[in-house]
């Protein structure tokens, strides 16, 4: 037993002993160890002194109010959750559960305590049912979400969830929740109280996964560019292998590209400063044509819409679209009328969320397997927490074919022999085209079935509950109905439980133990077959012309060979999967760098700070200073038009401009400044904050949206040989630089040119340059 399994058994049987004690108090008593707990917190204790009591009581609780006791395994797992570690957890072992006692103690400090989920459906479900164990206990509980995913909660309304002592929402959510709560214009427009403790449920689809896409809210339409049709066109004059290359789901010119592009634009360097824009748009018009496929990215439907498809689940995404204009070089692709064009407001990637919470830790039923990266991004360890009963589940070997032909028609004589016998079967695939695939074969054997694939969190949850009724067949995507238990039917037991029939090789070997769970919950029978081929899509990553010798030829293929590619083929694209994660990672630390000082600078200035009076007038000294330099030959007709752009719409006060241009302008800038700060009176450092604040956000959408447009066109560089992190970060620098000296100007520009006026209740309200 190592050092953390002696910890967690040690105070185990601690709460073990703490229980015993709680046993027979009177529901009041027990109701009163809430204010108890909270009182000894207030007065120096830590969670972790009162752990085992507090642990106590909330079994207690669960018994009294859900009729259920939590395991010894659960309680385990529940104080390794509360130590902040990751726990490995079967599939029907109790997760929702084991999250009431870290969420009961941790919910006692006031301080802000959050179980995200996987889908709306589980949090509003788990509020729901468990919800019921806090408020018993005299603790607030919310759900985050809506059972309507189209209907939205107003700020009011999340200042509500959120000051709730216990949260239950989906890792969506509360992204977004974040990002718009650093987007409010005032103080009283918050609704977050600041992170400190999250349980992640699914952790493992969540921290790995959902990793390397990032949270995008996308604000004021950009000026739509003209350059779409030019590049499009472009794109469909290249070559492959002469003009540019694809490896690895990325794609960019070659040097022979590049000069063809340079010649076509009439440009002399694609990639300088001047001709980003040219560069930017020809590489999302590549990804649109080379990245991108009909019918398995996304489709494009009768009104003339692009509507992503998400590939693990094969749900179309409506109401999302890509970023930085990718989504409108699909549109020209397809010959379709343009979108309009958004710019990037503010992003974040769940890497850099969920370190924010000074506590984090999560579960899931297969993050064993990512325990190496789990450590290195999130410097989180992995704890398996045993079963609370032996494993009785057969994982049979995996059935190698050569074409998906033969792999299909293995899987329903499978499916047709065991549904004969009356015995559940679930069959797994990773695709939505093999769902639907897989129903129209049913069909044609009049089996009658289910297909879920993950359009309806709500409904998928009510169907897969029957999946282990007799006779019941059930087709579903490997994350249709996640997080929702399938117990089985009378007399399954005895026909050997429930049957899980997984098609194809998945992305990786997580996903597969994820469906192999879905049977043999709690030491209950069950069997799990994969079927995989050499056209699973998986294999893709082998190269077209190399399975083509194998697959479309009829060439002769040992199983033992078939079985040696698919294996090999899993394995890259996991490393590839990491590989992104860890770039994403690494990509988005340089936006957080940003973040962190931008939203606290700005958090200063809602909360009242302002700029010192001599500061400002320093900064606009400088700005001065700065533009001279620039201009160094300036006529009278430049520096009025300075004056005007910048100082003051009046041009009289001054008759003769002085022969020192620099003086001159500095003396009329403290002339329009003292003019202001005497209009105003003592609400003069209100309104020098608002006009900052105003800078700011201007300034800050403008460097979110360059950095989004940054990384999808620096990949291009990697024609020449370049460290692409490097240069992202380089060019980031300069341009977080850039961004600092617009803030100064557009600030100066405000506090002086802004025109004041007063609302109601004496609200001061600013009309901007």
């Amino acid at each position: 037993m190592n050092k953390i399994d002696k910890k967690l058994h040690f105070l185990l049987g601690k709460v073990k002993e703490e229980c015993k004690k709680v046993k027979n108090l009177s529901d009041y008593e027990l109701k009163n160890k809430t204010l108890e707990f909270k009182e000894r917190l207030k007065n120096g204790e830590t969670t972790d002194d009162i752990l085992p009591e507090a642990f106590a009581v909330c079994c207690e609780a669960d018994y009294r109010v859900l009729g259920m006791f939590p395991y010894d395994v659960q309680i385990l797992a529940g104080i390794a959750l509360h130590l902040c570690y990751l726990c490995e957890m079967n599939t029907g072992e109790g997760k929702t559960l084991t999250a009431t006692m870290p969420l009961y103690l941790n919910g006692l400090t006031g301080k802000s305590t959050i179980l995200v989920t996987a889908n709306e459906y589980l949090a509003i479900r788990d509020a729901e049912e468990m919800g019921q164990v806090y408020e018993f206990l005299g603790l607030s509980v919310k759900a985050g979400v809506k059972r309507d995913t189209n209907e939205k909660l107003d700020n009011d309304s999340k200042k509500d969830v959120y000051d709730a002592d216990i949260v239950y929402t989906t890792h969506g959510s509360l992204g977004f929740d974040y990002l718009l709560n650093n987007l409010v214009h005032s103080k009283e427009d918050r609704f977050m109280r600041d992170f400190y403790y999250v349980i992640i449920d699914e952790a493992d689809s969540v921290l790995l996964d959902s990793a390397s896409m990032p949270l995008v809210i996308s604000g004021s339409p950009r000026v739509q560019s003209n350059l779409y049709t030019l590049t499009d066109f472009f794109v469909t004059t290249l070559v492959e292998d002469v003009h540019y290359e694809i490896e690895d789901k990325k794609v960019w010119l070659t040097n022979k590209g590049i000069e063809y592009a340079q010649r076509y634009f009439r440009i002399d360097s694609l990639y300088s400063k001047e001709n980003f824009d040219i560069l930017r748009h020809v590489v999302l018009a590549l990804r649109a044509h080379f990245l991108m496929e009909k019918d398995v990215d996304y489709v494009a439907t009768d009104e003339g819409e692009i509507v992503l498809l998400d590939k693990s689940t094969g749900r179309k995404m409506k109401g999302m679209k890509l970023r930085g204009g990718s989504h409108q070089a699909i549109e020209e692709k397809e010959h379709l009328k343009l979108s309009q064009e958004q710019r990037s407001v503010a992003s974040i990637t769940y890497q850099n969320l969920f370190n924010l919470f000074p506590k984090m830790s999560g579960m899931s039923g297969t993050i064993a397997d990512g325990k190496d990266e789990l450590l290195e991004v999130y410097h989180k360890q992995v704890v398996i927490i045993p079963p609370n009963k032996p494993l009785a589940r057969k994982d049979l070997p995996d059935k190698y074919f050569k074409t998906s032909e033969e792999q299909f028609d293995a899987v329903i004589k499978e499916t047709v022999k065991r549904h004969q016998t009356g015995q559940p079967v679930l069959l797994i695939a990773s695709l939505i085209s093999d769902t639907e695939m897989l129903s129209k074969l049913l069909v044609q054997e009049n089996i009658e079935h289910s297909v879920l694939n993950a359009n309806n969190a709500f409904w998928e949850a009510e169907i897969i509950k029957e999946a282990g009724q007799k006779n019941v067949v059930t087709v579903a995507t490997s994350m249709a109905g996640r997080g929702t238990d399938i117990r089985l039917g009378s007399g399954v037991k005895e026909l050997g439980g429930l049957c899980v029939l997984g098609i194809g090789r998945m992305n990786n070997t997580r996903d597969e133990r994820q469906a192999r769970g879905r049977a043999g919950r709690q030491g209950e029978p069950g069997i799990s077959i994969f079927y995989t081929s050499l056209e699973d899509d998986v294999c893709e990553i082998l190269g077209e012309d190399f399975l083509e010798k194998y697959v479309e030829k009829g060439k002769y293929i040992s199983k033992r060979r078939i079985k040696k590619l698919i294996n090999k083929s899993q394995k890259i694209r996991e490393e590839s999967s990491v590989f992104q994660r860890k770039s994403s990672v690494d990509y988005d630390s340089v936006m957080q760098r940003q973040r962190t000082i931008m939203y606290k600078t700005r958090n200063d200035l809602l909360d009242g700070k302002s700029l010192d009076e001599n500061t400002l007038i320093e900064i606009y000294k400088r700005n001065i200073d700065e533009y001279l330099k620039e201009n160094k030959k300036m006529d009278d007709f430049t520096m009025n038009r300075y004056i005007l752009d910048n100082l003051s719409y009046r041009i009289k006060e001054l008759s003769v401009p002085s022969k020192n241009r620099k003086e001159y302008l500095k003396n009329y800038a403290d002339m329009a400044f003292n003019d202001k700060k005497q209009l105003l009176g003592n609400r003069f450092s209100e309104y020098c904050r608002l006009c900052t604040l105003k800078a700011f956000d201007d300034s800050w959408v403008e460097e979110v949206d360059y950095l989004q447009q940054l990384q999808a066109a620096i990949s291009g560089r990697s024609s020449a040989q370049r460290n692409l992190l490097f240069e992202y970060q380089r060019e980031a620098r300069i341009s977080f630089e850039d961004m600092e000296k617009s803030i100064k100007k557009a600030m100066i520009r405000n506090i002086l040119l802004g025109e004041v006026s007063f609302g109601k209740d004496n609200e001061m309200i600013i009309l901007y340059p």
